[in-house]
């Protein structure tokens, strides 16, 4: 039996989409009689829960949350921001933590440290993809297709509004997307179509995050595609993403039901369906991810062209997510796509399953 130690939560802003990934997960491991399942939560406030029930323990810190009501002093124990000395009773562990703090390669780095092996990309190809300025330099010096984009940090903002409106103004245009370079999710992204839209983003964008990323509007489809794999990765069939009503494809879309469906596999020419795949491998190597990767898409109406938007290491995982529902429809199964990733994660490390 495989002793599974499965993450969960974290200190981000994704921490309830953490918790619905992790519960899938772990139900699904459970369910199959194979693996033997840890579980452990880190709160919103970086304390490290590993007795009685983790999941419900973060669960209703996350309810009270919701009702404004106090669940756990922001002063946390320096004894409980240290990891629980269970990892030399696993064999892997699945590291379910979307966002900074756990998607960004700071748990693949103590992992790494202690020598265990775990589900997904390692140090580098995590940090750089969180940050998205530094992956989009990667995907440039590799030649792939994206929009127009600019990066900034929070101070150079703050310092010289007037430049940096005029720069991205005159390069950029409207309408241009304004992001956090750090977050996942969608988290504090906003479309800007005025000069006053402009500074109010880049405002929202820097109470967030110490870089800022601002990219060309471009009125196109939304095509997401699974990578898996480790030296040799493979891609689904690709899929799209529709919105329903007004708006893009933000947190609030992603996560409130009904506001987004996949549809997959797309209906896209048989041309870009290969340029789809050849990209996503060529990106997901370029940063040298392993395991598991979403690869994000537009598909510009008019022209056909086809763009390179993003890439995300952690994805959402529960079976309604667009990851898994891209291999499903691909003929992979949730609790077979599960038992891949185990897989991988035990052979880059030179683990024997």
């Amino acid at each position: 039996m495989v002793r599974v130690m499965v993450i969960f939560g974290g200190r981000s802003e994704e921490h309830e989409v953490s918790l619905a990934s992790a519960r899938a997960i772990m139900n699904t491991l459970r369910e199959e009689g194979l693996h033997e399942v840890i579980p452990i939560g880190i709160s919103r406030e970086g304390a490290w829960l590993h007795t009685g029930d983790p999941m419900r323990e973060l669960e209703d810190r996350a309810r009270l949350r919701a009702d404004k009501q106090p669940s756990e002093s922001a002063a946390v124990r320096a004894s409980d921001r240290r990891p629980p000395d269970l990892f030399g009773e696993v064999d892997v562990v699945f590291p379910v933590l979307h966002g900074p703090y756990g998607e960004d390669g700071t748990v693949q780095g103590m992992l790494e440290v202690l020598g265990i092996p775990y589900v997904g990309s390692g140090v580098l190809a995590s940090a750089a993809a969180m940050d998205k300025v530094t992956m989009k330099k990667i995907f440039a010096h590799h030649g792939l297709p994206q929009v127009r984009w600019l990066g900034l940090t929070r101070k150079e903002w703050r310092r010289d509004r007037d430049r940096w409106t005029r720069e991205i103004e005159g390069s950029l245009g409207y309408p241009c997307f304004v992001k956090p370079s750090n977050l996942g999710s969608s988290v504090g992204i906003n479309r800007a179509d005025t000069t006053q839209e402009l500074a109010f983003a880049l405002d929202t964008a820097a109470e967030l995050d110490r870089r800022i990323i601002v990219e060309e509007g471009v009125d196109a489809r939304e095509i997401e595609v699974a990578v898996l794999g480790n030296e040799e990765p493979k891609a689904s069939e690709p899929g799209e993403i529709a919105v329903s009503g007004q708006g893009f494809y933000d947190y609030e879309a992603k996560y409130t039901e009904g506001r987004m469906e996949l549809v997959a596999p797309a209906d896209i020419p048989e041309g870009a369906r290969a340029e789809i795949d050849r990209i996503a491998r060529v990106g997901y190597t370029a940063i040298d991810a392993a395991g598991m990767a979403r690869m994000d898409f537009f598909l510009e109406r008019g022209t056909g062209r086809l763009l390179l938007n993003e890439i995300n290491t952690i994805p959402g995982f529960t079976p309604t997510s667009v990851y898994p529902k891209l291999w499903s429809s691909s003929g992979l199964p949730y609790d077979k796509l599960l038992d891949r990733l185990l897989d991988l994660a035990l052979e880059r490390h030179g683990v024997s399953a």
